[in-house]
């Protein structure tokens, strides 16, 4: 079923993974030389969904504390951001809130090519509407940027 698979691939489908085939996604991309991480993160606030990301990005050692790093780790987050906003940035200020899944996976664009170098993915997956249960509806956003 995953015979190949794309840094954006990968980040895409571990992000909207069941328990059952996260661990079968996990075990093909980190064979295929990607390392990822999958969390979680509500809020009403832009700021929050970032930090959280950046945190864990530290926090699992898929960037160093170096500005060009934290620069390829924002972009890409601030490209899955825009996809699940659809354009329109912004969550608390127009009273939409967000539940997501967001992963990062860590490697080539494409498996075993290194010559490309390093790239870093991030997927926000999730939902997102009015701060009352039941008017959300689901997003998904992509981000791909050079480490």
């Amino acid at each position: 079923m995953f015979e190949s698979l794309s840094i954006g691939k990968v980040a895409m489908l571990l992000s909207m993974s069941s328990d059952s085939d996260e661990e079968l996604i996990r075990n093909k991309a980190e064979a295929q030389g990607y390392k990822v991480f999958k969390g979680f993160v509500g809020a009403m606030d832009s700021s929050k969904i970032f930090a959280s990301i950046e945190t864990a990005a530290k926090r699992e050692k898929f960037i160093k504390n170096i500005y060009r790093e934290e620069h390829s780790l924002y972009h890409a987050v601030l490209e899955a951001y825009e996809g699940v906003c659809r354009g329109q940035i912004g969550l608390g200020n127009v009273l939409r809130t967000a539940g997501l899944v967001f992963t990062i996976v860590k490697g080539s664009r494409l498996p075993g090519d290194v010559k490309d170098g390093s790239w870093i993915a991030v997927v926000l997956y999730g939902n997102m509407g009015a701060p009352v249960k039941g008017y959300e509806h689901e997003v998904i956003g992509l981000g791909i940027y050079p480490v």
